[in-house]
């Protein structure tokens, strides 16, 4: 059963709260990141990419840079745990999931949620069959329960010959699979829960 109205509103301020804290408080932090990014491997600290969010509206989803400039033109996918176009910065940023940070902003405009799909680029949505594109009737998220099933996602794919392919056949369907159940059943118990387990995903 999906979200009511009222329930989505009750959603929609609760992440509003939530994101806007979250960068006031974590201003300063973001200030030393962006600083380690750009001394240890120049260019900006940003990283901005388009990805389908709500009602398949294009938005600029942003993170911070952990990859060398032009990297995303070598392909969207990240193989192995030591990919060679990460930054020693980039990696640990990553061990720790700090380079989503920057998705608050994200939140705080409505492009996004803390819980929900973890939206895709438009390659890849290209491909969703009729079932597949109702994940596209809700916001994405920051995480989800395919984000918490595939947190070693890329260094599944580095086992395979061909990893987007593995990826488009395997892995994409089954993530599209756990988010229609997600948004079949939501409710503040349940984001709770995902919120939870990403923490202890994290740090645990």
């Amino acid at each position: 059963m999906t979200a009511s109205p009222c329930a989505d509103m009750i959603k929609r301020l609760i992440d509003i709260f939530l994101a806007l804290s979250g960068i006031l408080i974590l201003l300063p932090f973001f200030f030393v990141i962006s600083l380690l990014i750009v001394a240890s491997s120049g260019g900006g600290a940003f990283y901005a990419q388009q990805r389908v969010g709500k009602n398949q509206r294009i938005f600029r989803l942003l993170k911070f840079r952990t990859m060398y400039k032009g990297s995303d033109r070598k392909g969207l996918l990240t193989i192995g745990g030591n990919d060679p176009r990460i930054t020693p910065v980039g990696r640990w940023l990553r061990k720790y999931k700090l380079d989503e940070l920057p998705q608050l902003w994200n939140i705080l405009k409505g492009e996004m949620s803390f819980v929900g799909p973890r939206p895709e680029v438009e390659k890849y949505v290209r491909l969703y069959n009729e079932k597949q594109l109702k994940v596209l009737t809700v916001r994405p998220g920051l995480t989800d329960y395919a984000s918490l099933a595939y947190s070693d996602e890329s260094i599944l794919l580095k086992k395979y010959d061909n990893p987007e392919e593995v990826y488009i056949q395997q892995i994409m369907p089954d993530k599209l699979e756990m988010n229609l159940r997600y948004i079949e059943n939501m409710n503040p118990g349940n984001d709770l829960i995902i919120l939870l387990k990403t923490l202890v995903k994290i740090f645990g």
